[in-house]
Parts: structure tokens; C-alpha cells; sequence
């Protein structure tokens, strides 16, 4: 019997992943109210932590079939570095988008369904930047920090999955996990931290309005980072040996190291 995932398979993890990195990151963000003017600082922390563990949790759980990354420009990183076969780059954003969006669509109905919850004027918990920001930070600003922490982001996600770094299957997880956490603690108030293109679409898509406007920032910035990251990884620290040759040329017969 093959035990080797199929392609289904490997859609379905990036779906369930990401579906349940927005439910649980976003959903803890506007149950806290930490996207409010008068968001308590526990807020953020709690709305970091959703996110990072929730990665951490799904990362271990699924990663051996998919490689775990729910997020666009973790495979657009990966597939830059050469650990990932551009043929499955498409079923990945796809398997992601869709995760964010369904993700989404379960908070935009589970909040439709309060008295005391007003989606126009509350939000969605959606990314954005000028009046959208905590902090007001401007358009440029958003880019900057978006790509920046993003590239930050894939460095770590490679090198923790780099062949030659002694990390178990369940360090890397943690780590991967913990760092988005600390990247949530760094951005909040600017932009309300997106490094994923899914996870900002799913919400700002049912919010509408400036977050709907606003959310190719979110798109671009994140991508950017990573190819950047992709880009440089072998520079700086050396090329993973396991990824020598080139890539396999069916989709989704890549290691399921890359996250």
C-alpha cells in the first residue's frame, strides 16, 4: 500500500492549515478586541501567541504531508531557495487562499450572529495601514515592515529546515511557530501584522471597504520579503545539500521539509 501523500492529500493540509491559522489567529484578535482603540496590551499578546501556536500545533500535525506552510509566501520562499518544484506553487495559493477565505466566511457568520457585534464599524480583524493602523503608520511604512518581517520570517523557516541543522521534527515547528509570535509582538500596532497573503485576504474580503482596498499591500509586501529571503538563503548561510539536484518535476514531490 502507498503510504506516500497524493496530491489531494497535500491540498486538503494547506486548506485545513491555513483555515485553521486564520480561524484561530484572527478569530483571537477580535475576540480580544485587540484591533480596538482600547485593546489592553494582553490583547496583543494573546493574539500573537493564537497565531504562533497555532502553527506550531497544525505545522506538526499535518507538515509531514504537505510541509505545512499556509501561507503563500512560505511557498513562494520555497520554492525560490529550490525546496519546492514551481509546478506545485499554483495548488498551494490556491489550497491557501481557500483555507483564508472559508476561514473568514465561518468568523464573518459566527460574528453576524451577535447583537453586540457590528462587523461595519468592529472589523474583521483585517490588516491595514493610515487610518487602518493602530499607529497610523503610512503606505510605505506598511511595505517596509510587511516585507522586512516576512523575509525575516523565511530565513528562519529555512534554516530550521536546512538539512544540515540538527532540529527535530518538533523544534522546527516550535521555532517556526515562536518566531511568528515574535513577529506579531513587533507589527501589530503598525499594520496588524499580516506576512501572509491568505490570512489577509480571507477577512478584509467579507470587511470590505478600506481593508478590501487596502489588501494588495498585504499581497505584495509578504511576497516580496520572501523572495528576497528565497533569493539570499544560499548566499548567506550555503545551499541545503539535500536540495543539490533540481527539484522534482511533479507537483508536490518536494520534502515536506520546507516548513
Amino acid at each position: 500500500m502507498n503510504s506516500q501523500p497524493t496530491t489531494g492529500h497535500k491540498v486538503a493540509a494547506e486548506v485545513l492549515g491555513t483555515f485553521v491559522l486564520v480561524f484561530f489567529g484572527v478569530g483571537a484578535a477580535v475576540m480580544t478586541g485587540a484591533f480596538n482603540e482600547a485593546a489592553h496590551p494582553s490583547h496583543y499578546v494573546t493574539t500573537g501567541l493564537a497565531f504562533g501556536l497555532t502553527v506550531l500545533v497544525m505545522a506538526s500535525a499535518v507538515g509531514r504531508i504537505s510541509g505545512g506552510h499556509f501561507n503563500p509566501a512560505v511557498t513562494l520562499g520555497a520554492a525560490v531557495a529550490g525546496r519546492l518544484s514551481w509546478s506545485a506553487v499554483p495548488l498551494y495559493w490556491i489550497s491557501q487562499i481557500v483555507g483564508g477565505v472559508l476561514a473568514g466566511a465561518a468568523l464573518f457568520f459566527i460574528l453576524g450572529t451577535s447583537d453586540n457585534y457590528d462587523v461595519d464599524t468592529m472589523g474583521m480583524g483585517a490588516n491595514g495601514f493610515g487610518d487602518a493602523s493602530a499607529i497610523g503608520i503610512s503606505l510605505g511604512g506598511a511595505l517596509v515592515i510587511e516585507a522586512l518581517l516576512t523575509a525575516v520570517f523565511l530565513w528562519v523557516i529555512l534554516a530550521v529546515t536546512d538539512s544540515r541543522t540538527e532540529v527535530s521534527a518538533v523544534l522546527a515547528p516550535a521555532a517556526i511557530g515562536m518566531m511568528l509570535t515574535l513577529i506579531h509582538f513587533a507589527s501589530m500596532s503598525a499594520t496588524g501584522t499580516s506576512v501572509n497573503p491568505a490570512r489577509s485576504f480571507g477577512p478584509a474580503l467579507f470587511a470590505g471597504g478600506d481593508a478590501l482596498s487596502q489588501v494588495w499591500v498585504f499581497f505584495v509586501a509578504p511576497l516580496v520579503g520572501a523572495a528576497i529571503a528565497g533569493v539570499s538563503y544560499a548566499f548567506m548561510f550555503g545551499k541545503d545539500p539535500a536540495f543539490d539536484e533540481n527539484t522534482p518535476e511533479e507537483p508536490f514531490e518536494d520534502l515536506d521539509r520546507s516548513n
